[in-house]
């Protein structure tokens, strides 16, 4: 690296260019937007509504270690997501706040099934979620910053509802919906319940993600790539459990792990998020410092800004802090990160050659 080189500061990741593949809409609310919308809507479940504690309850809450406590966290961010208002709300601040952070592209995920409460029709929510992310993007660039969200439509593994929600992607495929993931609790909901899902993603060439091997283990990420063609795997952190490290430091990887590293799978990487639910016990002993090591087709993410206290550029901050990463490692998962995007080649290309390889140029002096 260039003795010019600006010094890898927290302050200086947040001017760098980044890529967010994993980010949740419902887990990245500011805490007083929660508060304001439900005195809107009328929720009165809130914890509290003193700002700074409301933030500091959920990443608390966030924080037990449980997949399951963690998730219950939503129901309050949720609750208060239930109007189109609200919705572009949401929408707009998340790529305001990502835009501010640095983010020139990012993939955010929500499951439509989850705002019907009061009615709204699953078409309805995602015209008003991309009508917010079109506000945000535009008062991003006014306040000189370019950002380009792309959307990705979840759909809850516990409900019966993949193959709706994987047909209304597809419908929205050309006004910014670029992709399909299932979420929620792993263990008892293997993937293959959706094959309908998949297979129909499939045949209308579309492009999804998984979420696998986070709380459940190399069955949950096997099955997600071999029996449904996941093309990314959200998370993915326990196809460490078939990487064997021998006491004089050679690695043996096991037939998973080569052909996840072989075929250059995406794994969607939340460090902050896998230590509150407990699929690792410190950033400093996070399976990203192997991955990243063998070279492993790694990506730096959120999951929820909101419950984890955290932005793109603090969880690269955190893995510089644990595993001493320069510049040239943070493009590099910028980069990976671009290259396994869902929009077109050309268009990831463009990013890549105009603004990431020159923001990071311009760091490294």
């Amino acid at each position: 690296m260039s003795t010019n080189s600006v010094p890898v500061t927290p302050e200086a990741i947040r001017t760098a260019p980044k890529v967010l593949l994993h980010d949740h809409l419902d887990g990245g609310l500011r805490p007083a937007t929660v508060i304001d919308l439900a005195d809107a809507c009328g929720y009165r479940d809130l914890p509290t509504s003193d700002v700074g504690e409301l933030g500091r309850w959920f990443t608390e809450a966030a924080d037990s270690g449980s997949l399951v406590r963690y998730l219950e966290t939503f129901a309050h961010t949720c609750g208060v997501m239930q109007s189109t208002e609200a919705l572009v709300r949401v929408a707009a601040e998340c790529a305001e706040d990502l835009a501010a952070d640095g983010v020139v592209y990012a993939e955010v995920r929500y499951a439509p099934e989850l705002f019907c409460e009061n009615g709204l029709s699953l078409d309805t929510i995602v015209e008003a979620v991309q009508e917010g992310f079109r506000i945000g993007a535009v008062k991003a660039k006014e306040a000189g910053r370019t950002i380009r969200i792309g959307t990705l439509l979840c759909a809850m593994r516990q409900n019966a509802r993949s193959l709706e929600i994987a047909e209304l992607a597809v419908r929205h495929r050309d006004s910014g919906v670029v992709g399909f993931d299932i979420a929620g609790p792993e263990a008892g909901f293997p993937p293959t319940r959706n094959l309908d899902a998949f297979e129909y993603l499939r045949q209308q060439n579309a492009h999804f993600t998984i979420h696998a091997g986070e709380a459940f283990g190399l069955p949950s990420i096997w099955e997600a790539i071999q029996h449904c063609g996941a093309e990314r795997l959200g998370h993915g952190v326990r196809i460490v459990d078939d990487i064997k490290v021998a006491g004089d430091g050679s690695v043996q990887l096991g037939r998973l792990a080569s052909y996840v590293r072989d075929r250059r799978i995406p794994l969607e990487m939340c460090p902050s998020s896998n230590v509150q639910t407990g699929a690792a016990p410190s950033i400093a002993e996070h399976p990203i410092g192997l991955l990243t090591k063998l070279r492993f087709r790694v990506t730096v993410n959120t999951d929820n800004r909101l419950m984890s206290n955290c932005l793109p550029s603090t969880e690269m901050a955190a893995l510089v802090d644990a595993f001493g990463y320069d510049w040239a490692d943070l493009r590099w998962f910028t980069i990976n990160a671009m290259k396994s995007a869902f929009i077109g080649f050309d268009e990831r290309l463009a990013i890549i050659n105009d603004v990431i390889k020159p923001g990071y140029a311009a760091l490294m002096g």
